[in-house]
C-alpha cells in the first residue's frame, strides 16, 4: 500500500524525454562557442564538437525515432510519443541551427580583428591565385573524382561522413542559341586525405585561410575542362544516414562476421537528414533530393555556404597560441616518480590517476612492467575503445610474446569503433592473445584490468576507456588496487563474461546487469530511511546521463523525504529539479569546459559514514540492464578526499556550470558575491599545488638526510 501511494505522488509529466534533454546538452556546447571569455580558436573547436555530436545524434537517436514511428504507422495498436518528440527535436534543431550559423559568422568577424581572414574563390589576389593553381596540380587534382550524376541512373554510393559539392554546369553560349545544355555533378570534398582548411601565403602580416570547398570551386573550370562548359556553380550539401546496423542472425555466423556485415549495412542506410546551401538552384536541389532519396519526413535544413563544420577539430596550426587555451601539461604523480616498481607501489597502497590532470603514461608503465616482470603470470583486460596507435595493445602483445597468458575482452559493438576494434582483435589473435568478443546480447562497457602475479594480484577499475588519446581530453579516474576482495571480484567479472550462464556472486563490486540497479536503489533507499531518522542524508553524484525512470522516481521520493541531492550531469538528464513537494531538494548542473566531463562518481552520506563509488555506468536502462558495467567501492582516504573535491568544485563553478532543471534554458548558476570559480582550472591548480608541496618536502628531506650523513 505504501509503495502504491508513493508512486501516485509522482505526476506523470515530471520527466524530460532523453532525446530532448540531449538537445539541451548539445546546446550547452554551442553556448561555449559563443562565450567571449573563451579563446577564439577554442570557440571554433566547440562549433566542431557541436556539429560532430549532432551528426551522431541524427545517425542513431533520430534514426531510432524514425523506426519507432514506422512501426506505429504499420501497427496501429502501438502508441508512443515518438512523433511528438521528433517534432520538438526538429523545431529545436531549426532554432539551434540558426544560432550556430550566427555564431559561426560572428567568429569569422572576430578572427578578422585578429588579422585572420577566411577568403573564398572570388577574393584571391594574383599571388594567391598562382598558389591555388599550383596546389590543384600538385596536390588536389588526384584526390577529386567527380560523378556526373545527371548521366547515371543509379544512386551513387556516397559516404555520409563527408561533405559534398553539388555542381551545376551549363553552357552559356548554348543558351544564346536557345539550346540549353547542362549537367549535374557531385564532388566529394576529400577531407579524409586533405585538411578542410588551406593556409594561403601571408600578405602584409595577414593570415588567409581558404575552405577546401572554395578551392574546388575555383578549380571547377580545370576539373571539367574536357567537357567544354563555360559556367559553373557549386553548393555545399551534407546528408546523414541511419547508422543502426542490420544483423543477419544466422546461427552459423560468428559475432565477428555479423558485425563486419553490419558495418557494411550502414553504407546503405536511408538518409534521415539533408543539409544544403540555401542559395542552391531549385532544379539542382530537386535533382539531388531525388538522387539521394530524400523524403519529406527527413529533416531538411537550408543553411549557409559551409556545412560539416566538425572539420574545425583539425583546424591547421596558424601559430597563434594567444588564441588557444594556455597549455596544461599533466601533473606528475610523486608516488610513481619515486617508485622503482609500479606493481609494488600498488601493493603497498591503493593508487589512482585522474586524467587528464595526470598522465595516462602511469597506466602504460604498469602494463609495460607487467609485460616483462617474471612475477606476472597473466593479464586480462576489457577493451571498449582504443587509440589509433594504441600503446595498450602494444603492451599486451609484448606480454604475450614474453610468455604471459593474455586475455582481451573486445567489445565489437562499440559504436563507430567497430572496424577499429575488429582490426585490433585480429592483430591480438595473431600475437597469441586470447580474444573474447563480449557477451551475446550484452555490451561489455566496464573498464577493467587484472594482473595475476605470484606475489599478489592487482586490478585496475576505471570510469573511462583505456585510451591514451581520450585520456588527454576526457576527465576520468582509474583505481589501481591490490585489495584482495576487489581484485578477486574483478577476476570474477572476467569469468562471468566467459560464462554468462552462471550466477556470479560479487563481494565488493557493483555489477550490471546482475545487481547494479538493485544496489543503487538500495543506497538511495538507505538515505531516505536515514533522513526520516534525522541522520545525515545526502547524495552527491557526478555522471554523464540520468534517464532511468525507476531511479528517477526513487530520487524524487528521496527529495520528498528530505534527502539533499546534488548532481553534476554532463549529458542527458530526464530529471526535473526544483518542483515543490517533489524535487525541491534536488539540484543538477552541467559543466562544459576544455575537458569533457566523463567520470562517474557516487557519494552517499550513509548516516555519517560516507560510501564512495566510481565506475563505468550511467543511470540509463541500457547501462543497468543491457550491459556489463562495474562500480567499485573506494576505501583509500586520499582518493575519497579527491572525489569529494571534484564534486564540490563542480558545484561551486559559476562560469561553466549551467543549471540543468528540465527547461532547456541552460542558465549559468549565479552565486551572489562569489568570486569567479572555474572547476577544471581550480582542480588543475590544486593538483599542481599538491605536487609542488610533495616535491618541496622531498627536496627538504633529501637535504636533511645529506646534512646528517656529513
Amino acid at each position: 500500500m505504501v509503495k502504491n501511494s508513493q508512486k501516485r505522488t509522482i505526476p506523470k509529466k515530471t520527466t524530460v524525454n532523453r532525446d530532448i534533454s540531449w538537445m539541451y546538452f548539445n546546446r550547452r556546447i554551442l553556448d561555449e562557442a559563443a562565450d567571449v571569455s573563451i579563446p577564439l580558436l577554442e570557440r571554433l573547436n566547440f562549433l566542431a564538437i557541436y556539429s560532430s555530436n549532432l551528426d551522431e545524434f541524427f545517425q542513431v537517436r533520430i534514426a531510432t525515432l524514425r523506426r519507432m514511428i514506422e512501426i506505429e504507422d504499420s501497427v496501429r495498436t502501438v502508441k508512443s510519443d515518438a512523433k511528438a518528440v521528433l517534432k520538438t527535436i526538429l523545431k529545436l534543431n531549426e532554432q539551434y541551427s540558426a544560432d550556430f550559423e550566427s555564431t559561426f559568422y560572428s567568429l569569422i568577424a572576430e578572427l578578422e580583428k585578429e588579422n585572420i581572414f577566411f577568403v573564398d574563390e572570388k577574393q584571391l589576389n594574383p599571388e594567391q591565385t598562382q598558389f591555388i593553381e599550383s596546389y590543384y596540380k600538385e596536390v588536389l587534382m588526384n584526390s577529386l573524382f567527380p560523378i556526373l550524376v545527371s548521366r547515371t541512373k543509379e544512386e551513387p554510393e556516397l559516404n555520409d561522413k563527408s561533405v559534398f559539392l553539388a555542381v551545376k554546369i551549363t553552357n552559356q553560349k548554348a543558351e544564346k542559341t536557345k539550346v540549353v545544355k547542362k549537367e549535374f555533378a557531385i564532388i566529394e570534398i576529400p577531407t579524409s586525405e586533405l585538411n578542410r582548411f588551406l593556409v594561403l601565403p601571408k600578405e602584409d602580416g595577414k593570415t588567409s585561410i581558404m575552405f577546401l570547398d572554395d578551392v574546388i570551386r575555383f578549380c571547377l573550370p580545370s576539373i571539367f575542362a574536357s567537357l567544354n562548359f563555360d559556367s559553373y556553380e557549386a553548393y555545399n550539401i551534407k546528408f546523414t544516414r541511419d547508422a543502426e546496423m542490420d544483423f543477419d542472425n544466422s546461427a552459423y555466423q560468428s559475432i565477428l562476421e555479423k558485425v563486419s556485415k553490419g558495418i557494411k549495412s550502414r553504407k546503405s542506410g536511408v538518409p534521415i537528414r539533408f543539409v544544403y546551401d540555401r542559395e542552391i538552384p531549385k532544379d539542382l536541389l530537386k535533382f539531388v533530393e531525388k538522387l539521394l532519396k530524400i523524403e519529406k519526413e527527413d529533416a531538411h535544413i537550408g543553411g549557409s555556404r559551409y556545412h560539416n563544420l566538425k572539420d574545425f577539430m583539425s583546424f591547421p596550426n596558424i601559430n597563434r597560441p594567444d588564441l588557444k587555451f594556455a597549455p596544461q601539461p599533466p601533473i606528475p604523480l610523486m608516488e610513481f616518480e619515486n617508485a622503482v616498481s609500479a606493481i609494488s607501489l600498488i601493493r603497498s597502497k591503493d593508487q589512482y590517476s585522474h586524467y587528464p590532470y595526470h598522465s595516462f603514461d602511469n597506466f602504460i608503465r604498469l602494463l609495460r612492467e607487467a609485460a616483462i616482470s617474471p612475477d606476472v603470470k597473466a593479464i586480462k583486460m576489457s577493451i571498449y575503445r582504443l587509440a589509433k596507435n594504441s600503446k595498450v595493445i602494444k603492451a599486451l602483445i609484448c606480454a604475450a610474446m614474453n610468455g604471459k597468458k593474455v586475455t582481451a575482452v573486445v567489445e565489437l559493438l562499440a559504436r563507430f569503433d567497430e572496424s577499429s576494434n575488429i582490426n585490433w582483435a585480429k592483430k591480438m589473435q595473431d600475437a597469441g592473445i586470447k580474444v573474447i568478443f563480449g557477451v551475446d546480447g550484452l555490451k561489455v562497457h566496464s573498464k577493467l584490468a587484472h594482473i595475476s602475479a605470484r606475489n599478489g594480484n592487482i586490478a585496475c577499475i576505471g570510469t573511462g576507456n583505456f585510451h591514451e588519446g581520450t585520456a588527454t581530453i576526457y576527465t576520468d579516474f582509474t583505481l589501481m588496487t591490490a585489495k584482495k576482495t576487489i581484485v578477486d571480484d574483478v577476476e570474477n567479472v572476467f569469468h562471468y563474461i566467459e560464462h554468462p550462464y552462471l550466477n556470479p556472486l560479487f563481494k565488493e563490486l557493483v555489477v550490471s546487469p546482475v545487481y547494479m540497479r538493485k544496489k543503487i536503489i538500495a543506497l538511495i533507499k538507505k538515505e531516505i530511511e536515514n533522513a526520516k531518522k534525522g541522520l545525515p542524508a545526502y547524495i552527491l553524484c557526478k555522471i554523464n546521463h540520468i534517464v532511468d525512470g525507476k531511479i528517477i522516481d526513487k530520487l524524487y521520493e528521496a527529495s520528498q523525504a528530505g534527502v539533499e541531492i546534488k548532481l553534476l550531469v554532463r549529458g542527458n538528464c530526464s530529471l526535473v529539479t526544483g518542483v515543490p513537494k517533489l524535487s525541491e531538494n534536488i539540484q543538477a548542473y552541467g559543466i562544459v569546459d576544455r575537458y569533457l566531463e566523463h567520470a562517474r562518481i557516487m557519494i552517499f552520506a550513509n548516516g555519517g559514514d560516507e560510501k564512495y563509488y566510481i565506475g563505468s555506468a550511467d543511470w540509463m536502462v541500457r547501462n543497468l540492464d543491457n550491459r556489463i558495467e562495474v562500480y567499485t567501492p573506494i576505501y583509500d582516504s586520499d582518493l575519497k578526499q579527491q572525489l569529494k573535491k571534484v564534486i564540490e568544485y563542480g558545484l561551486r563553478d559559476n562560469l561553466k556550470a549551467r543549471i540543468v532543471d528540465g527547461s532547456g534554458k541552460n542558465e549559468i548558476q549565479n552565486i551572489p558575491d562569489g568570486e569567479l570559480f572555474i572547476s577544471q582550472s581550480e582542480l588543475y591548480k590544486s593538483y599542481k599545488e599538491q605536487y609542488e608541496k610533495k616535491n618541496s618536502e622531498k627536496k627538504h628531506n633529501h637535504k636533511s638526510t645529506k646534512i646528517k650523513s656529513l
